[in-house]
């Protein structure tokens, strides 16, 4: 199975963090952000990972390299100097993914979720895994009913983790399921979000709830807090 790490947001929130440093690569535990993932991915047995770069992209293989420090082999999608959202940055990561399966995890969260709980196959064309709503999102993504289905509607709303395996098929058409003005663009900037929900109606979408430990860390107060929960579980 090869992964895809989300790398090219411009981490706006984050600044003045990010003025200088992309978002992945902001420290916590005394190790970049992706660097939780890659040792993840590692142990797994994962052995290609795609990281999808636009903001200070540079940066990246200079501090990554080929990826050979954690056995793996590391290869770049640069989306320009604009992001592609995230339809739009899996669909132009797609040629170097190739056919099968992939995992995907966003580069600026971190969790104790364990990867090799992925299913290496998912039933439908992805499976999510979804956490309790945080506390700057409070009206959470999508809903996991009791079947393992996630539903765009629901009583219980989740939030999406950024983490699941995907099959390429999902983005098979996927300019029908979007409005987003980018998607006429070239390359096209679109989300995946809408794509989701299109596949949820014919459930085609499975999940999973992780009770554990999770953070978005999208502003400085989180890294900050993030930073003192590491410290704690050392």
């Amino acid at each position: 199975m090869k992964a895809l790490i989300f790398a090219a947001g411009l981490g706006e929130r984050m600044r003045p963090l990010t003025n200088h440093t992309p978002k992945p690569l902001l420290r916590a535990g005394g190790k970049a952000l992706i660097e939780w993932h890659l040792e993840k991915l590692a142990a797994m047995g994962v052995r290609e990972v795609v990281v999808n770069t636009s903001w200070l992209a540079a940066q990246f293989p200079q501090h990554l390299g080929d990826g050979a420090q954690w056995g793996l082999s590391i290869r770049y999608s640069f989306e320009g100097d604009a992001p592609l959202e995230t339809g739009g940055g899996m669909l132009h990561a797609l040629p170097l993914l190739g056919d099968a399966p992939f995992l995907l995890v966003n580069g600026d969260v971190w969790t104790d979720y364990d990867f090799t709980r992925l299913p290496r196959e998912p039933d439908g064309l992805a499976h999510l895994v979804m956490v309790d709503r945080p506390p700057q999102a409070t009206q959470g993504d999508f809903a996991l009913d009791a079947d393992g289905l996630v539903r765009s509607e629901g009583e219980s709303r989740l939030t999406y983790a950024g983490i699941g395996v995907y099959r390429p098929q999902l983005l098979d058409g996927w300019r029908v399921h979007t409005t987003d003005t980018g998607a006429d663009e070239t390359p096209p900037r679109f989300r995946l979000a809408p794509i989701l929900r299109a596949f949820m109606t014919q459930g085609l979408i499975t999940g999973e709830h992780h009770r554990g430990r999770w953070t978005d860390v999208g502003t400085p107060q989180r890294l900050a807090g993030l930073e003192r929960e590491l410290a704690d579980i050392a």
